[in-house]
């Protein structure tokens, strides 16, 4: 379940790497998939797992507020944080993730024009995550957010294993999941193996 497949690439173990655009989100509970975001600047990536069930999903969120703009918000609810994340949770739950037993982890929210950014949208987004959460019930079980440096992503849908890639950076284990990924090896957020 997605808003839009940006693009899908498959391995040599198998594994299909399923990208998540800016202002895109997929959910699935294929244990052969893995799902990753780029770039990640003042943008947030949010990534949320069951693992009884194994079904995970991703979204890459833009901007904290669909007041800015309903009309884009109707057609793009995955670039604001208020709409967005809701959508996220409950395509999960389609899929039989229960929220007492969800994983969640957050990254990005950068301030990437470095201290002079005069609309803080990394900021912004970062409130709006940790509100929209509180509200909810839900707690960040791990978050890299801040910072001046974008962010590359990647959940493993057959284990939970979350790997962050910052700038030019070896891949950070950000959680182990399960240990095991969909192919039987650590995979980087690259797709290369090992970290």
């Amino acid at each position: 379940m997605s808003a839009s497949i940006t693009s899908q690439a498959t391995n040599s173990q198998g594994v299909k790497t399923q990208t998540i655009g800016v202002a895109d989100f997929h959910v699935s509970r294929q244990p052969d998939v893995s799902l990753v975001t780029y770039a990640l600047g003042s943008c947030i990536g949010l990534m949320v797992y069951d693992p009884v069930v194994r079904v995970g999903g991703m979204l890459h969120y833009m901007l904290p507020d669909s007041t800015l703009d309903l009309e884009k918000a109707a057609k793009t609810p995955a670039m604001f944080a208020d709409v967005g994340i809701p959508l996220l949770f409950r395509s999960c739950y389609e899929l039989g993730a229960e929220k007492k037993r969800m994983t969640v982890y957050a990254a990005g929210g950068a301030q990437v024009m470095g201290t002079g950014d005069l609309f803080e949208i990394g900021k912004r987004n970062q409130l709006a995550l940790k509100k929209i959460l509180w509200k909810a019930g839900v707690l960040l079980r791990g978050c890299e957010l801040g910072g001046t440096l974008s962010r590359t992503i990647r959940l493993d849908l057959n284990s939970g294993r979350i790997l962050m890639r910052t700038g030019g950076s070896r891949d950070e284990v950000l959680h182990e999941g399960t240990g095991i990924s969909a192919s039987g090896a650590a995979q980087g957020v690259m797709g290369e193996a090992g970290a």
